[in-house]
């Protein structure tokens, strides 16, 4: 007895996994501007912590590494 695939009608998993991929990049992006902000923008009036530079001095030598001006 031979049995037959029958093809379940829904989302396909093809669907499911471009949909899982694009989050994952749209995370992924938005965690690595995130960074990007932290070591290298967050600093005087572009501060999102106000007027102090803890998180500049936290990745100071981080911002050296990636190329940014510090002094």
């Amino acid at each position: 007895m031979t049995s037959i695939a029958v093809s379940k009608p829904g989302v396909s998993t093809k669907a499911l996994s471009a949909t899982r991929v694009a989050v994952l990049l749209g995370v992924t992006i938005f965690l690595a501007m995130l960074a990007y902000y932290l070591v290298g923008i967050d600093e005087g009036m572009m501060s999102m912590f106000g007027k102090t530079v803890v998180v500049h001095e936290w990745v100071h030598d981080s911002r050296h590494f990636l190329g940014f001006p510090c002094h």
